[in-house]
């Protein structure tokens, strides 16, 4: 079976497509940069295919004979709904390494579709939102009556350009929460609290992360909110950000903030892949007052990505699951996310 990592010249992509090509794997890789495509591939000695995701008819043939894709190019918010529809017609499995809830959303919305053409729609493949995802389903498991659901992790790795160009689009928007089983847009920074995530408690807030959208599905939970930690300097600066957010969401405004990541590294350093683990937890609470809280260490973000985006694809191909759309845990189980436990 033939399998393709499209963006396979970004960040994150060339970094799983080279633990594929450790793993003794043979992805075609794919993106619309003929000279980077090409110079990966011949460094890699990989198939390579170069299509543009405008580009339809092209796109459609290059992925006929092609079973998965770990779709990796982003803003997705852009490149997931023409790779998607591409996937419906010609009958291929996909899966991505979104964050982005209008992206979750999208899938979700294409359910029936893609179990009328035995296609899985499964995004969210990668750190975004696997680990999550699985805290998730397994505090479903241990309290099954839970009506609420907040989730968190805490990273000291550096975001990769293509992280943060999603990051700095999705500005204007604001937050996001789920609430009695709908998504909200609220205030940046709209709630914070105090959380140990597992290194010492934190001061925290509120960020619109994939799981408003993928632990509802994941688990029924109705209500859903996702942290990380910040400076009390931080939130205050977001929440004065709140006033000017309608000036974010102009394209002009977005390019001239992507200009300024283009200036910084292109992701996490050597040693951070290696070095910064990532602490993720979990509180279900049920109408009694019943708590149950999940703790975990994961690897650094960007290399669990990597690694989630092979997995994934190597189970799709394995197991051949009917097609619809999954989250990671509905797909592979709740226990994918102990493939990449760190002792550190």
């Amino acid at each position: 079976m033939k399998w393709m990592i499209y963006g396979a010249n970004g960040y994150t992509g060339t970094l799983m497509a080279k633990h594929a090509k450790a793993q003794g794997l043979t992805p075609v890789l794919a993106g619309r940069n003929s000279e980077a495509i090409h110079r990966l591939a011949g460094e890699l000695e990989l198939p390579s295919v170069v299509v543009d995701l405008t580009d339809t008819q092209a796109l459609q043939q290059a992925l006929a004979d092609i079973d998965v894709v770990v779709h990796c190019a982003g803003p997705f918010e852009v490149t997931a709904a023409p790779m998607i529809e591409a996937c419906l017609a010609t009958k291929t499995h996909y899966t991505d390494i979104t964050g982005e809830l209008g992206v979750f959303e999208y899938a979700h919305a294409q359910h029936q579709r893609a179990v009328d053409a035995g296609v899985v729609l499964c995004p969210g493949v990668g750190f975004d939102v696997i680990p999550t995802d699985c805290v998730a389903a397994k505090l479903k498991q241990k309290l099954p009556d839970a009506t609420s659901l907040t989730l968190g992790f805490d990273s000291a790795s550096r975001m990769s350009r293509g992280t943060a160009k999603t990051s700095v689009r999705r500005l204007g928007e604001g937050g996001a929460v789920r609430h009695n089983g709908k998504i909200v847009t609220v205030p940046l920074a709209y709630h914070t609290r105090h959380i140990d995530f597992g290194n010492g408690e934190k001061f925290a807030m509120t960020i619109p992360w994939g799981d408003v959208s993928t632990a509802y599905y994941t688990s029924g939970i109705p209500n859903i909110e996702v942290y990380i930690p910040a400076s009390p300097n931080l939130v205050k600066k977001l929440k004065r950000l709140n006033w000017l957010r309608w000036l974010l969401r102009f394209e002009f405004m977005k390019k001239f903030l992507e200009k300024k990541i283009e200036q910084q590294p292109p992701g996490p350093s050597d040693k951070q892949l290696e070095q910064a683990i990532t602490f993720v937890w979990g509180e279900a609470k049920n109408d009694k007052g019943d708590v149950e809280t999940l703790r975990i260490k994961v690897m650094n973000g960007y290399k669990l990505t990597s690694f989630g985006g092979v997995d994934v694809a190597q189970f799709i191909m394995a197991q051949q699951p009917q097609g619809g759309y999954y989250t990671p845990s509905l797909l592979c189980g709740a226990d994918l996310v102990e493939k990449y436990y760190v002792d550190a």
